[in-house]
């Protein structure tokens, strides 16, 4: 019963995802960076070199905007009754004679 909610739970995102209509209005820009140099902290190993890091510019970015529409999914739940087997499990006794040594 797990597994059958499982499937439907995945298969209504997928309805759902591929449903969408994705229209892009606007061109986003990456930002900019700027890192200014710097070094290397001092380690208990022996270095052989001093390090600086890159100098790098940032300045704000923007996303690109989007129109989504997507499409109205209705789930509904249904409650049934299911008969169950009953399973009798009788175990054999332990018998010491048995036993394998």
């Amino acid at each position: 019963m797990k597994h059958l909610t499982k499937i439907f739970a995945v298969s209504s995102l997928a309805l759902a995802a591929s449903a969408c209509d994705v229209n892009k209005t606007e061109d986003g820009e990456m930002p900019d960076v700027e890192v200014k140099s710097g070094e290397l902290p001092e380690y208990e190993v022996k270095k052989t070199d001093d390090g600086e890091m890159p100098d790098v510019d940032v300045e704000g970015g923007k996303l690109p905007e989007y129109d989504v529409e997507t499409m109205d999914v209705d789930v509904k739940t249904e409650t049934k009754e299911v008969e169950v087997p009953v399973v009798d499990v009788e175990m054999p006794e332990d018998d010491e004679d048995d036993i394998d040594n």
